[in-house]
């Protein structure tokens, strides 16, 4: 081993010169069925790339997976929210709900899709759903606001549309939100 006193500015080149056996000479990579590599070299040379034609072909399954993931998520995020599990109690409890669609009020399908939008933060839901009774089925929406930023929420529309085409406002005949207890 050589110490740091021996080696000159000049001299590291002149030992590498002079030591021939410490430069290898580039492997070529393994080639399909050529067997498993045995030994890693960090010299070696690097495989040859395929094209880059075979990610286009997953590229739109991708996308679609991944778009298809994140409309569930929300979804999920809002039939299970306290706005929907409210509005479905107040629908259970409405009695011109109960006459329309008859008992045990629920979603009407097994994975419900909830439409619309639902910001607390920004005070605007406008949110409609289907539900089924053991009468009928119907679309039920719901609208509130929050005209201040600490304001309470004001019920503008929750209504229930049966299959049949006729609408029906499901809040009081004073136009009060059926969810305060005024």
């Amino acid at each position: 081993m050589l110490s740091r006193a021996r080696i000159r500015p000049n001299g590291l080149s002149s030992l590498l010169k002079q030591n021939t056996s410490l430069r290898r000479t580039l492997i070529a990579a393994p080639k399909d069925g050529s067997g498993p590599l045995m030994e890693r070299r960090a010299d070696r040379a690097l495989p040859n790339l395929r094209p880059p034609r075979r990610w286009l072909k997953t590229l739109p399954i991708f996308l679609s997976i991944m778009v298809a993931s994140t409309l569930a998520i929300f979804n999920y995020q809002k039939s299970s929210s306290s706005v929907v599990s409210s509005a479905l109690y107040a629908l259970r409890t409405n009695p011109e709900a109960r006459r329309v669609l008859g008992d045990e009020i629920y979603f009407a399908h097994r994975i419900p899709w909830i439409w619309g939008e639902m910001n607390q933060l920004h005070g605007r839901i406008d949110i409609s759903f289907w539900v089924k009774g053991t009468k009928a089925k119907g679309l039920m929406r719901f609208r509130s606001e929050r005209k201040t930023r600490m304001g309470l929420f004001e019920t503008m529309e929750w209504s229930l549309e049966p299959e049949d085409g006729q609408k029906f406002s499901l809040m009081d005949a004073e136009g009060r939100d059926p969810m305060s207890n005024r």
